[in-house]
């Protein structure tokens, strides 16, 4: 019997595929209608966390954030060497600290995924850590995502490679926020403005552009810094008059101006990431 705590779209539809796949599951929810929501598709549900997870050979968290973790395995007073497997986006600290505890075998495992992935087992899914734990669980994962990376020995490494990821979703979206934006000030319908993004993806580089900015040669500019900067200084230009507002720009166009005011003007435009770096 496998038990999943947190009936969020992710965890119901965890629930549905395991169930799709013959397991017997225990479901609960901290608003239980929608743990009952799931009897009809097979799953037992529980108004009592403690009562979900007895007997269960792992369970499964999804739910908001650290304080959600703690707080749902406080309620469950999992049997001593329990399986745990937390879906949960978390903060690094808070997977170091569950996973040492020794009441429960603790293992992070946080996903990019929508609920069509986790219904349909495709996307993709972290896990780091010690070696044993991540060879016990691995193939109980890769039977719940498209992709299992494993992101080494490292036992917060899962937690931070999905912070960064998410880092560039936000920053993704709030570039889009911003091409929007500069068409409504424009006068361009909206649905006119994204037509761009067909013919002109940026994000299609982002691997190779990363690599190269991780070499940290900015030397050799695709575009110098300050015609970038030019062209931030326009699209500002073009909102100001308007009730429109920028999300991402204004504060790339800081950072511009204090690498400019450093001497990197003729340097190629990614070296507003050059503090970035880490060896």
């Amino acid at each position: 019997m496998i038990a999943v705590l947190g009936m969020g779209l992710l965890g119901a539809n965890f629930s549905r595929a395991l169930l799709e796949r013959g397991e017997t599951v225990h479901v609960w929810n901290r608003s239980p209608e929608r743990a009952q929501a799931l009897v009809e598709e097979g799953a037992v549900a529980f108004a009592d966390a403690a009562e979900a997870v007895a007997g269960a050979e792992r369970v499964h968290i999804v739910v908001s954030d650290d304080a959600a973790v703690d707080s749902v395995l406080a309620l469950a007073q999992c049997a001593p060497g329990t399986l745990v497997i937390d879906h949960t986006t978390t903060s690094t600290r808070g997977a170091l600290a569950r996973t040492a505890r020794t009441d429960i075998v603790y293992v992070h495992a946080p996903v990019f995924m929508g609920p069509s992935n986790a219904r349909d087992a495709t996307g993709l899914m972290l896990v780091s850590g010690d070696r044993e734990r991540v060879d016990r669980v691995r193939p109980l994962l890769e039977t719940m995502t498209g992709t299992l990376l494993d992101m080494g020995e490292r036992v917060d490494a899962a937690a931070g490679f999905k912070l960064m990821g998410n880092t560039f979703l936000l920053g993704h979206i709030g570039a889009m926020s911003d091409l929007m934006a500069l068409g409504k000030a424009l006068g361009i319908p909206t649905e006119e403005a994204v037509t761009l993004l067909e013919h002109f993806n940026p994000a299609a580089s982002a691997p190779a552009r990363s690599k190269g900015i991780a070499a940290g040669d900015f030397s050799k500019p695709s575009w110098e810094l300050v015609m970038a900067r030019k062209d931030a200084r326009l699209v500002a230009e073009e909102v100001a008059a308007t009730d429109v507002r920028l999300t991402v720009l204004p504060g790339v166009a800081e950072r511009m101006d204090e690498m400019i005011a450093r001497g990197h003007g003729q340097d190629d435009w990614a070296v507003i990431a050059k503090d970035s770096l880490l060896p």
